[in-house]
């Protein structure tokens, strides 16, 4: 495989840098600042033709291939600047199950970031188990009414809409009676409530509430009973490793403590393999979808070396730095919750056996 860029691929990687010369020491990349500019980041890069590259161009991507995404996340993290802001699940969950209206409506605000959105799947009692939770919507005329509380919200505290997976049919068994809608978060009935995180951000996370919040019949995505499959799409673009932005920040941390380390312990060493092992494993994904390939169960295998290879990069930083540095440390509390957020371990494990070894109980 060929790794070295085309011209028109050097072209644009030369015009990123020189933009991000510019204007990436504007912003934080860390830390309740950095969660709290993040639509403004966004937006930046939107602005300045460095995001949705891959997305499509009728609603307001730049219908480039892949790489191009590769490329804005390897200068972003060259550049120390803040990683590129993560919206393909819901550009392809809408995309790929909602009505030409919906997607219209929708997917430029998405793209361009003047719109915010979290996803309401979690609950307290439904995590791991996504198809048994309770949240429920009731049809009542041309509405749906949702009552119910969901958490780990990412950005609920500033969206502006939530793709909320609730239960439409209480007879029917588990995920066949779930359906997915686009919910106005700025409404009576939508109570938010932010969660403290172990590295003492408290804007990334929140719980919400609902009680008697409504949603246009309209406004579902797929038909009744279709959310299972939206949650599907969402979950398995959540769990790929963005391609290389996860793999070029874990390998650019793992040299930045080398640097500071004269005598590389165990934890150190073995990091640095697996950061190299993810950038190699995600250089075969991106060949993959250069050639058409799509993945189903495979993104619980990218799920599962992005959660060992950020837990070992967190290590690592422990190991050099102990406590002293607060990066640092937040980088291995934030590894932490790695193996528990967009699907615990233990389930990628078993959906890697029964969905792709076919082995059975």
């Amino acid at each position: 495989m060929d790794f070295r860029d085309s011209p028109d691929e050097a072209d644009f990687r030369a015009r990123l840098r020189a933009w991000l010369s510019r204007h990436a020491k504007d912003f934080p990349t860390s830390g309740e600042e950095y969660w709290a500019r993040q639509a403004q980041w966004h937006q930046a890069l939107y602005a300045g033709g460095f995001f949705g590259q891959s997305f499509p161009g009728e609603y307001g991507g730049r219908d480039l291939p892949p790489v191009y995404d590769v490329i804005v996340d390897e200068e972003l993290a060259r550049a120390g600047a803040p990683p590129r802001p993560s919206v393909g699940y819901l550009v392809y969950g809408i995309g790929r199950h909602a009505s030409e209206q919906l997607r219209r409506r929708f997917l430029p605000g998405i793209i361009n970031g003047t719109e915010r959105w979290c996803q309401g799947f979690s609950e307290p009692g439904a995590g791991s188990d996504l198809a048994s939770l309770t949240t429920a919507a009731r049809r009542e005329g041309d509405s749906y009414v949702i009552h119910g509380h969901k958490i780990w919200t990412s950005y609920s505290d500033v969206a502006d809409y939530c793709l909320l997976l609730a239960r439409t049919d209480t007879e029917a068994k588990r995920h066949r009676g779930l359906s997915a809608f686009i919910l106005d978060m700025k409404q009576p009935g939508v109570q938010q409530r932010p969660l403290r995180m172990i590295n003492g951000v408290t804007n990334e996370f929140g719980q919400v509430f609902f009680d008697g919040a409504t949603v246009p019949v309209d406004r579902m995505v797929g038909a009744p009973g279709d959310g299972w499959a939206v949650a599907m799409t969402v979950v398995g673009h959540e769990r790929e490793p963005s391609t290389l932005g996860y793999a070029a920040r874990y390998g650019k941390l793992v040299r930045s403590l080398f640097a500071r380390s004269p005598d590389p312990s165990d934890e150190l060493a073995w990091a640095a393999v697996q950061s190299e092992m993810l950038t190699h494993h995600v250089r075969r994904r991106l060949s993959e979808q250069l050639d058409g390939v799509s993945h189903g169960p495979e993104g619980s295998l990218d799920k599962l070396l992005m959660t060992w290879v950020e837990q070992s990069v967190g290590h690592a930083a422990l190991a050099v730095a102990g406590t002293r540095d607060p990066d640092l440390l937040g980088a291995y509390l934030y590894s932490r919750a790695q193996s528990v957020m967009g699907g615990t371990s233990q389930i990628q494990k078993n959906i890697i056996a029964s969905r792709i070894l076919g082995l059975s109980e």
